[in-house]
């Protein structure tokens, strides 16, 4: 009688591991969703194939994507749970999370010189102290507006000395290009296409003032879910090495993805670096050099630990896993 006791004992303490256990290992995420930009060419090459809907098409997980015009876009979706994963500049990641935003820069997509000074073509403007009481386009929250506060600095001129016209990125190149404003701080592929087809000139470029471009993602979705983070860093690194293994076709494709030129499309991805994906300490210490300047021009509020903020934003964990 004891012996059957004990059975059913551990038969009832089965059933309810099980029970509790069920939901857990049922549970699997509806649709991964996901940015795409025109100043993340791996991005483009994932859409385009068809990878990810390859990869969890057997889960039965669909797979969205929605467009981001800038770094501010792609972490509003991100603080805002629109979106799972979002395509930022290193700078930006790390305003976004100390405002309070949980989200983690997890995979390099590239390292880019996408943002410069830029003047129209028969602009008489020649340095940037020149801009002096003149009209600055940019979109603040991105990389773009971080390299003109560096940049301000750089040769002395106060943020108070310029105007600043705070619109999107494409719609400040118009705005540029039509003499509404003096100067443009670009970005590609909207900065190579103007430089090609309108002959508008760079007036300032500084790779050191420019963020690495990271793949970030939402803090509690990666704690969730690591194996379809892991996936989809998969997936980013096969994108990264078909570019790289074929430049024609993967100018070709920006070109047809954001409507520019071939030519244009070139230029964008000469000047981008895809040779390194792994997130880490170099990235770390990129973001602490310039800490300062987010403290100094009140872009984080003061007393932040913006150490801290960096160390809980860069996991580099997860693309370990996946270069292994």
């Amino acid at each position: 009688m004891k012996h059957l006791n004990l059975l059913k004992s551990h038969w009832i303490l089965w059933l309810v591991a099980i029970w509790i256990a069920a939901p857990a290992l049922a549970e699997e995420p509806r649709e991964i969703r996901l940015d795409y930009a025109y100043y993340s060419p791996s991005s483009l090459v994932l859409k385009h194939f068809g990878w990810l809907e390859e990869e969890f098409k057997s889960s039965g997980i669909r797979v969205a994507w929605m467009f981001s015009a800038g770094s501010n876009r792609a972490l509003d979706y991100l603080s805002s749970g629109s979106a799972n994963f979002g395509s930022a500049a290193g700078l930006s990641a790390l305003v976004s999370r100390s405002e309070g935003h949980a989200i983690k820069a997890i995979y390099v997509f590239s390292r880019p010189e996408w943002v410069a000074l830029v003047v129209s073509k028969n602009s008489t403007i020649q340095r940037v102290q020149d801009l002096r009481g003149k009209k600055i386009a940019v979109t603040k929250g991105t990389d773009a507006y971080f390299f003109l506060l560096q940049s301000l600095r750089q040769f002395g001129v106060k943020r108070t000395e310029v105007e600043i016209v705070n619109i999107p990125h494409a719609e400040g190149r118009i705005a540029m290009e039509q003499g509404r404003v003096d100067a443009w701080v670009g970005l590609d592929p909207h900065m190579a296409d103007s430089q090609l087809q309108m002959g508008s000139k760079l007036l300032y470029r500084n790779i050191n003032f420019i963020s690495t471009g990271f793949l970030c993602v939402n803090e509690q979705f990666a704690k969730q879910y690591p194996q379809h983070v892991r996936s989809v860093i998969k997936a980013y690194e096969k994108a990264r090495k078909w570019i790289i293994a074929h430049p024609a076709e993967a100018a070709k494709l920006q070109s047809e993805e954001s409507n520019v030129p071939l030519n244009s499309a070139q230029l964008q991805l000469e000047r981008t670096d895809f040779s390194n994906p792994r997130i880490g300490k170099e990235h770390q210490s990129a973001l602490r050099a310039a800490a300062p300047l987010l403290l100094a021009e009140g872009l984080v509020k003061s007393g932040t630990d913006l150490n801290k903020v960096i160390d809980d934003l860069i996991d580099p964990s997860l693309v370990k896993a996946v270069s292994k």
